[in-house]
C-alpha cells in the first residue's frame, strides 16, 4: 500500500517534500511511507494527531481561533510538493457533539490552504482501524481484507497494472459522456436532470484517492431540476445523515429533508450561498467495493452509484461554484435506478450499459 501511494499516487521525485497527514493508529502504514518515500529520494514529513485532539481543539478552541489558522501551516501548504491525508479514526464519532456552526467557520478560514492543497499533487485514503470496522459492521480482519480489495492490493497483476485497466475503461466512459448535454438519475423517489454540456468530465483512476473508480464533472450551476433521494447513509464529521431529499429548481435547493440528522443538513446549507448548489455529478465505477462501509472515500465510487455534491466545484470541470462545503451524498442505482445522457442509457440496475 505504501510504494503503491508513494508511487502511482504521488508519484514522488527526488529532492520534494511530502506532507504526510494521518492519527496514531495508522503507525504501521505511516513507517513504510516513510521507507518509501526516503526510498525515492525525497522527504517524508509525519504530521501524527492523537486519538480526541480534533474533537478537543474544537472544544477549547477560542472563536477567533476559528476563523483564522496559523501562519506556519499556509507556509508548509505552500512548501511540500505533495500532500497525503490517511482517515485513521479511533472514534469515526468524534465530531458528533460539535456545533456544526464551528466546524463550518473553520472551513471557510482554511479555504487557502485548500486552495494550495488543490495546486500541487495530493492523494486521499484510508487504514482499517477498529472504529472503522465496527461502523462498517466487519470484524478488524474483514475490513482489512475489504480496504484491500477496494485498493486493487490483491490482484494478481498488481494493484498498478488493476488501476490502468480501470482507467482505459474511464476514458472510454468519458468518450460517451463528453459530448452530453444533460445527465438525468431516475431511481425511486429521484428524477434530476443537470446541464453538463461544455463541462470537463475528469478519470478519477486512483492517483488521487485511493481507492478510487469514478468519473465526475461540475455541472451547470444554474441546471439541477427536480428531485434527488440519496439512499446510502452518510457520515460528514463523524454525524449519522440518512435518508436525505434535496429537490432544485434552476440549480438552488428549495426543499431538504432528512430522516436522520435533519438539523445538520439544514445547517450546512446555512453556510453559504454556494451550499445549496451543485458542485460535482460523479458516477461510481469501482466494482471491488461491493457495499457502503459509512466511509464517503469508499461510498461514492461503488460501482452502481452516482454521487451529486453540494458546494465547491472542482476549478478542472469548469464549475464555478465556491463554497466551503463540499459533501459528496450517493443514490444507489443497483434497485431500478437508471442514469442517461440525452436520452442514452449509461447505466441501468447499476451496470454499465
Amino acid at each position: 500500500m505504501a510504494d503503491l501511494l508513494a508511487g502511482y499516487c504521488l508519484d514522488v521525485q527526488h529532492g520534494q517534500s511530502v506532507l504526510i497527514r494521518s492519527t496514531t493508529l495508522a503507525a504501521p502504514l505511516l513507517l513504510e511511507l516513510q521507507r518509501a518515500v526516503l526510498q525515492r529520494s525525497a522527504w517524508p514529513i509525519l504530521r501524527v494527531e492523537l486519538p480526541g485532539q480534533t474533537r478537543g481543539y474544537y472544544e477549547h478552541a477560542q472563536d477567533w481561533m476559528l476563523d483564522e489558522f496559523p501562519d506556519v501551516t499556509l507556509a508548509e501548504a505552500k512548501k511540500c510538493h505533495a500532500q497525503l491525508g490517511i482517515q485513521a479514526p479511533d472514534d469515526v464519532h468524534a465530531l458528533a457533539g460539535v456545533d456544526p456552526r464551528r466546524l463550518a467557520r473553520a472551513q471557510i478560514a482554511r479555504r487557502p490552504l485548500r486552495e494550495w492543497t488543490m495546486k500541487k499533487r495530493w492523494c486521499s485514503t484510508l487504514w482499517p482501524t477498529p472504529a472503522g470496522a465496527a461502523h462498517a459492521g466487519m470484524s478488524l480482519e474483514e475490513f482489512e481484507r475489504f480496504v484491500s480489495a477496494a485498493q486493487f492490493l490483491d490482484r494478481p497483476a498488481g494493484a498498478q497494472a488493476a488501476w490502468g485497466e480501470l482507467g482505459r475503461f474511464q476514458a472510454d466512459l468519458i468518450e460517451r459522456l463528453k459530448g452530453a448535454r444533460e445527465l438525468r438519475i431516475e431511481a425511486p423517489g429521484t428524477d434530476l436532470r443537470l446541464d453538463v454540456r461544455k463541462r470537463t468530465w475528469v478519470n478519477s483512476d486512483g492517483r488521487r484517492n485511493m481507492p478510487s473508480g469514478e468519473v465526475f464533472t461540475g455541472p451547470l450551476e444554474t441546471s439541477a431540476n427536480g428531485r434527488i433521494r440519496y439512499t446510502i447513509p452518510s457520515s460528514p464529521s463523524g454525524v449519522d445523515v440518512q435518508g436525505v431529499e434535496l429537490e432544485f429548481k434552476d440549480g438552488v435547493v428549495v426543499h431538504a429533508q432528512a430522516e436522520v440528522g435533519d438539523d445538520y443538513l439544514q445547517q450546512v446549507l446555512q453556510t453559504d450561498e454556494g451550499a445549496r448548489r451543485v458542485g460535482e455529478v460523479g458516477i461510481g465505477t469501482n466494482f471491488g467495493i461491493t457495499r457502503p462501509i459509512g466511509a464517503i472515500l469508499f461510498d461514492e465510487k461503488i460501482g452502481g452509484t452516482v454521487h451529486v455534491a453540494l458546494g465547491r466545484s472542482y476549478p478542472e470541470t469548469g464549475g464555478r461554484n465556491e463554497s466551503a462545503v463540499h459533501w459528496d451524498m450517493i443514490c444507489d442505482l443497483r434497485g431500478g435506478g437508471r442514469l442517461t445522457a440525452d436520452g442514452v442509457v449509461i447505466q441501468e440496475d447499476g451496470r454499465f450499459v
